[in-house]
């Protein structure tokens, strides 16, 4: 009898543990997976957000590059993670949205195996071709499609990535018959750009304004507004293509099931990170827009952008 009593009072003992170091939160570094090596957006995102964090909270975030499967090797781990906010993960598009849309066979469920926290950067893609293309809008450029179906071709940067999603989304709500050329990484897609191995392209801004005036002419820009610092360049919708929208994005989450107290914690210092002067201008530098969100609304962003390209790619 009494040892049974004393069994009955471990989770009454246990709980109020449990809301301290909730509330307390966090003791310790807090370790940060990014799937994607060093030097990329990803990580350079992930640190310049992170650097700051760490200040407000009080604790390092040490950022783990853990490349592989596009980011999912990463997602996998913090999906199977101790739900205690010391495992957090820095995801992109790609693994929540695009491989479960492309029929990828996955160890972790995108919509229930991670607690959003906030969004964190968006950038977008400019639609750029070749000095000599004879298309110069988009209108233009659809109706050349049309009269040649399946001779136009376009670089990107790889199988699942941003050139080939605005690709397939361009190709889906148009109808028009494009071929991806992929190439391993930016620079080899810019490079087959510049050098006529292909007609169009998809670039940053960061290197669309590095190649300078004269060497490609843009076409239209992916996201929903025109790019700050590319003013010029029109939108997809606003060149005829209304229902068009690739914005690209990284955010922060963590296991299913962490507290609600340590995400709005996070969410918090997320937040404050976003709206720092310096933090928003080494943002800029990289072609990304500081974009915090409330966990709900990143949550949603998640699931809107997962049955969009379920739809691009046909899948169930």
């Amino acid at each position: 009898m009494q040892r049974t009593f004393l069994l009955g009072l471990i989770p009454l003992v246990c709980l109020p543990q449990i809301t301290t170091a909730a509330e307390t939160y966090p003791t310790r570094p807090i370790r940060l997976l990014v799937g994607f090596t060093p030097g990329g957006a990803a990580d350079v995102s992930a640190r310049v957000i992170t650097r700051k964090m760490s200040e407000s909270l009080g604790v390092n975030i040490v950022v783990e590059n853990r490349a592989g499967a596009g980011g999912n090797i990463a997602a996998e781990i913090v999906a199977k993670g101790n739900p205690d906010g010391y495992t957090l993960y820095w995801s992109s598009v790609g693994p929540l949205t695009v491989s479960p849309a492309l029929g990828i066979k996955l160890p972790y469920d995108p919509l229930t195996d991670f607690a959003a926290i906030s969004l964190g950067v968006q950038s977008c893609n400019v639609l750029s071709v070749r000095p000599n293309f004879p298309a110069n809008t988009v209108p233009e450029l659809i109706a050349l499609a049309k009269a040649k179906p399946g001779q136009l071709n376009y670089s990107t940067q790889g199988i699942a990535s941003t050139g080939h999603l605005s690709g397939e989304l361009l190709r889906s709500l148009t109808g028009i018959d494009i071929v991806q050329v992929a190439y391993k990484g930016g620079a080899e897609s810019l490079a087959a750009l510049l050098s006529g191995e292909v007609e169009m392209g998809w670039l940053s801004g960061p290197s669309l304004r590095s190649l300078g005036t004269g060497r490609v002419k843009t076409i239209a820009i992916t996201c929903v507004r025109r790019d700050t610092t590319l003013k010029e360049i029109p939108t997809f919708a606003e060149s005829g293509v209304p229902n068009f929208e690739a914005t690209f994005w990284y955010g922060l989450l963590a296991p299913a099931r962490t507290p609600p107290t340590v995400i709005m914690k996070l969410n918090g210092a997320m937040k404050a990170a976003l709206t720092d002067p310096t933090v928003i201008q080494q943002l800029e530098a990289q072609g990304q827009i500081a974009a915090s969100t409330s966990p709900e609304g990143f949550a949603k962003i998640i699931s809107n952008d997962l049955a969009k390209w379920k739809k691009v790619f046909g899948a169930k």
